[in-house]
């Protein structure tokens, strides 16, 4: 008797390779619609996107801001963002000025994937500068173009 059921058991996979399972455009009556593959819900943010990790602007990211834009922007785009670091004085061609419209409607991704990735020809800091460092980098530009009179898109996630 226990001979027979080990082989009857020995026979059924247990492991986890044979789920039951829906292809990627196959249906599924327990949904209203039909469809087996579901959408994310609303405000789903992927575990490695850098935006899920944008932080509240506070006093101290601003200064944190200020200190990193100091560091990897200020040599290019200046102190006050109008673009005439001390490379420029070198012959480096200039950056736009920080203030101008487009730049203060572009969102807040937006310029944060410019420090990542480059821009024309910026430089990609996104090897140099951390995600929390770019945020707040981004928090900074807002302030500065805020205090500069221009019309800056509220917050870093804006």
């Amino acid at each position: 008797m226990t001979l027979a059921a080990a082989g009857l058991l020995s026979a059924c996979d247990l492991g986890m390779n044979k789920q039951s399972r829906y292809d990627t455009e196959a249906s599924a009556d327990l949904w209203a619609d039909g469809a087996a593959a579901r959408h994310a819900a609303d405000d789903t943010i992927a575990q490695d996107d850098p935006a899920s990790a944008r932080p509240a602007v506070t006093p101290a990211l601003l200064t944190r801001g200020r200190e990193r834009y100091a560091i990897y922007c200020g040599p290019c785009h200046g102190e006050s963002g109008r673009g005439d670091g001390i490379i420029v004085s070198r012959g480096f061609p200039a950056p736009p000025d920080l203030a101008r419209p487009n730049l203060g409607q572009a969102t807040g991704q937006h310029l944060y994937d410019v420090i990542s990735d480059g821009y024309g020809i910026m430089y990609p800091f996104g090897d140099r500068v951390a995600p929390a460092d770019r945020w707040a980098i981004v928090a900074y530009l807002r302030a500065l173009q805020t205090a500069r009179g221009g019309d800056a898109q509220p917050g870093p996630g804006a």
